[in-house]
C-alpha cells in the first residue's frame, strides 16, 4: 500500500491539477475501492509525517495543496501579486448561481434587480461558473452552474456543503 501511496503522490504532484478518482483508478489499473484505500493511506501518511502538503478532495477529484499552517511562509516566499477580492456584486451573483443552479442571467437579474453581465463574465473568466446548457424556453437562454474550481476555492467537496440559507438568516425568508 505504501508504494501505491507514493505513486499517487507523484502523479498528483506532477499533475498540479485536480485528478478524477475514476481516471486515476483506471490509469493505475485499480478498482475505485482499492484506490480509495490507497488515498486514505496517503492522507494518513502525510498527516502523520507532518508534511508540508495535504491531500484534498473536491467532488470526484483529488489534488495536493499546501497545509494551511504553512500558507503564510509560502506566500512570503512567492510574494504574489495582490489578488483582488471578489466584489460584492460578483459574490452576490455567485451565491445566486450556487443556490439556484442552473440559472440564466435573467434569473440572476430578477433576484438582484440589476444587470449582471459583468459579474457573470468575471465568474466565467475565473472559472467559478460555466455554461451548462440552455433553457427550453423562448430565446433558449444560457444556463449557468458552479464548477469544481468553485468548490475547491471555497473548500467544499459538494454543493451540499453550502451553508443553509435559512439557518444563516435566522429562519427568515430571503431572496437568494
Amino acid at each position: 500500500m505504501e508504494n501505491l501511496s507514493a505513486i499517487i503522490e507523484a502523479i498528483l504532484f506532477v499533475s498540479g491539477d485536480p485528478v478524477r478518482v475514476d481516471a486515476l483508478a483506471h490509469a493505475m489499473n485499480l478498482t475505485v475501492s482499492e484506490l480509495e484505500e490507497a488515498l486514505q493511506a496517503l492522507n494518513d501518511h502525510l498527516a502523520l509525517e507532518n508534511r508540508g502538503i495535504q491531500l484534498n478532495r473536491s467532488g470526484e477529484t483529488v489534488f495536493l495543496s499546501i497545509c494551511p499552517k504553512y500558507a503564510r511562509q509560502v506566500e512570503a516566499f512567492l510574494q504574489p501579486l495582490q489578488k483582488q477580492p471578489l466584489s460584492q456584486a460578483v459574490l452576490e451573483t455567485l451565491s445566486i448561481v450556487a443556490y439556484r443552479q442552473p440559472v440564466t442571467k435573467g434569473d440572476i437579474e430578477a433576484v438582484r434587480g440589476v444587470k449582471c453581465d459583468y459579474s457573470v463574465q468575471s465568474l466565467l473568466n475565473k472559472g467559478f461558473i460555466e455554461e451548462c446548457g440552455r433553457r427550453e424556453t423562448l430565446g433558449r437562454p444560457i444556463l449557468y452552474a458552479t464548477t469544481d474550481k468553485f468548490l475547491q476555492h471555497f473548500g467544499m467537496e459538494t454543493l451540499a456543503d453550502l451553508p443553509n440559507v435559512d439557518a444563516l438568516n435566522g429562519g427568515q425568508e430571503i431572496g437568494v
